[in-house]
């Protein structure tokens, strides 16, 4: 069609060139010289591809290809005009430049036009005969994203949007239109009436990297009016192709920590892992198998990877066979407890000395509240055989991960792992060995197993109600990327010795992140989903901890990473004879001498909502 027209608009331009005088032109000449220009057009299409647009798609990038396209043509043209023994073998004049120059104009205006037309026919057809339910939603963000993300929508198959308006917080485009489109602020947007008026069911962010702040305030309002809400992911995952629909996704909770995401990039990292090996324990849980996936971007020579856990093992090695194969050779997924010191030898033997990342522990309060014998055997004896076969291998860097729980505990979670930060801190404080041995602090991870993000959502989906536990419970948050890539972060810079704990923002009351899930699944707490108080756990506590009555900070070179400082002193050979001793409880099944005895290490720790809480009353 559109060669078509090009063979039709040479004579109309070379009309136009003579002033419409017909004596001034040879209608012989003029034929041979529109199959010619007709034929140069065509290898320009070819070329630049521009025929395979979807018209009914098309857009600036096609307003542009077309205009190349028909420069090209034209110059084509010109070109051949070089080549005087064509013209005196075909006995005509050459291209007059100015019939070429109107022509190119003449294409270009007509075929872009005529792909308009087309287009606006396709979506007036469109609208009056398709069964499609209109979706009418509303664009934060008038600028680049905003844009891309409108023609988005236009070009969406499977469902109809309707764009409403644009959002803006620029006073100086509200009041204006973007392609047809009104730009108004927030607050003209976010009201009963006007959602209500225009039906709006979705609100979408197409602002590149939104302060967290704002885009908190766009989506509790957004939620409030029970709107779905949607964000549009960085422009570096989308630039180099269009934006898809499929890539704008639902907001998650993730996006509501009321704080900025954490990244980190160090440059360091490359040097600290690459062409190392490096054993990670506990590697199929949900903080393991992150620092596993992190570790790997860092092209370590070998990859030993350990858990007991043999079908989330298998899970994560089904997962990673999608990486280049370079770097999945170098990944060794390895069924073993780490209570078996003579496979846990086998294993050292290969590391050369270098990088231990232990995750491998009991994480749930109320199970492990059950199971003190199982919290104190893996988290405490298990920690204390890694940290033995680490110094007897001359492992260079041993990092372990532990818990808020593990400040002032008031449960057996904490407490076992509290037990064990002081076991890994004190070899580099009392024994001076060449390993570095490092600990790592942080909160409850979002998402991972076991966590109320995927309990509220399991609930939620069922109808409710969903079960908090008191209604001023507060925990500190992080995503699992966030905590993983500091648990690096903080690894690579610790020489021996250290806590290191992070900012993790202001404690999140649980009610409230109960609230904004319901909110999130497009749920409703008034007449749908329920919210139900059960009373806190045994060894639970209303609100978490970073740091002991008996701990300071020191600042690090990272304003997310912190160091705790702590006053305590131990003696460190009767801090052995404890370890032997609860060592002993654990074979012998004694669990109420085996709590007396982590009392009696920690004194600090008092049950809270217990059975072992008679543990902390004073004897007579």
């Amino acid at each position: 069609m559109e060669t078509l027209l090009v063979a039709f608009l040479y004579p109309v331009a070379a009309l136009i060139r003579y002033n419409f005088q017909l004596n001034e032109m040879n209608a012989s000449n003029t034929a041979v010289k529109t199959g010619i220009i007709t034929v140069l057009y065509l290898i320009a299409f070819l070329i630049l591809a521009s025929y395979r647009g979807i018209i009914r798609q098309t857009g600036l990038k096609d307003t542009k290809l077309i205009t190349v396209t028909v420069i090209l043509g034209s110059s084509f043209g010109f070109l051949l005009n070089q080549f005087n023994f064509i013209w005196s073998a075909l006995e005509i004049p050459k291209f007059a430049a100015g019939v070429l120059l109107i022509h190119m104009l003449l294409s270009g205006v007509f075929i872009i036009l005529m792909r308009f037309f087309i287009k606006s026919i396709y979506i007036i057809f469109v609208d009056k005969y398709s069964r499609k339910i209109t979706i009418p939603v509303l664009i934060y963000g008038s600028g680049f994203t905003g844009e891309i993300t409108r023609q988005s929508l236009e070009k969406e198959q499977k469902n109809k949007f309707k764009l409403i308006a644009f959002i803006d917080d620029n006073p100086s485009k509200q009041g204006k239109k973007l392609n047809g489109v009104p730009v108004i602020s927030m607050d003209k947007a976010f009201t009963p009436e006007f959602i209500q008026k225009w039906g709006i069911q979705q609100a979408i962010i197409a602002i590149d990297r939104l302060r967290s702040e704002k885009k908190e305030i766009f989506i509790e309002k957004a939620l409030a009016l029970g709107l779905q809400t949607r964000i549009v992911p960085p422009s570096e995952q989308w630039m180099q192709h269009d934006l898809s629909i499929k890539q704008i996704k639902a907001v998650n909770i993730e996006d509501l920590l009321g704080r900025a995401p954490i990244r980190l990039t160090n440059p360091e990292l490359k040097s600290a892992i690459a062409q190392k090996v490096v054993l990670v324990t506990g590697a199929a849980g949900s903080i393991g198998s992150e620092i596993s996936r992190q570790l790997l971007k860092y092209e370590p020579a070998c990859l030993l990877l350990v858990d007991q856990a043999e079908s989330a093992l298998y899970d994560l090695q089904m997962e990673l066979s999608s990486h280049p194969d370079h770097l999945f050779k170098q990944c060794h997924f390895i069924i073993c407890d780490i209570g078996n010191v003579s496979r846990m030898k086998e294993i050292f033997e290969q590391l050369r000395r270098e990088l231990v990342y232990h995750a491998a522990a009991y994480k749930h309060v109320p199970m492990m509240e059950a199971y003190p014998d199982e919290a104190a055997r893996l988290n405490i004896l298990g920690t204390r055989k890694m940290v033995d076969l680490s110094l007897k291998y001359q492992v260079k860097k041993f990092v372990l991960v532990s818990t808020d729980k593990a400040v002032n505990p008031t449960n057996i979670m904490g407490a076992s792992k509290r037990i064990a930060e002081m076991y890994v801190q004190a070899q580099n404080q009392y024994l001076h060995c060449e390993t570095q041995f490092i600990t790592t602090r942080f909160g409850n991870v979002l998402g991972s197993n076991g966590s109320v993000v995927p309990l509220f959502r399991a609930q939620i989906e069922k109808g409710g109600p969903v079960t908090v536990t008191h209604p001023q419970i507060t925990r500190y948050f992080m995503t699992i990327p966030e905590a993983c890539n500091l648990v690096l972060e903080a690894g690579s810079m610790g020489t021996g010795g250290e806590i290191f704990i992070f900012d993790m923002g202001k404690p999140v009351r649980i009610y409230d992140l109960a609230l904004k899930m319901i909110q999130l699944m497009g749920k409703d707490t008034g007449k749908g989903v329920q919210i139900s108080f059960t009373g806190l756990r045994p060894g639970e506590k209303l609100t978490e901890e970073l740091l002991s009555a008996s701990e300071n900070v020191k600042p690090t070179h990272h304003p997310k990473i912190m160091i705790a400082v702590s006053g305590d002193e131990m003696d460190y050979d009767q801090f052995l004879l404890n370890l032997d001793q609860l060592d002993t409880f654990v074979r012998n099944n004694e669990r109420l001498n085996l709590v007396r005895a982590m009392k009696y290490i920690l004194p600090q720790y008092v049950s809270n909502n217990s059975t072992y809480s008679t543990l902390d009353r004073p004897q007579n």
